[in-house]
């Protein structure tokens, strides 16, 4: 699944084109990498998400295309 989407559809972010956006800014890491927002995601990558002065690190367990908002957080869990 791509990064943007998995981060919209876990609702990590709100939207996709700030998923995008974030991305191309080089505020997301997959594995310690620079993520495109083409980027591929599997589970159990760990996410890396820098929002100006804070920060988010999530290890990824479910992949979904379709997902409610109950089960939005259970896509991922929160490390550090």
């Amino acid at each position: 699944m791509r990064i943007d989407k998995f981060l919209k559809n876990s609702r990590l972010i709100k939207r996709r084109s700030i998923a995008k956006e974030a991305c191309e800014q080089e505020r997301i890491f997959i594995n310690e990498k620079v993520a495109k927002p083409g980027s591929e995601v599997k589970v159990g990558d760990i996410i890396f998400i820098q929002f100006g002065n804070s920060s988010i690190k999530a290890k990824v367990l479910i992949l979904s295309d379709h997902t409610n908002k109950e089960l939005a957080t259970s896509m991922y869990e929160i490390i550090e």
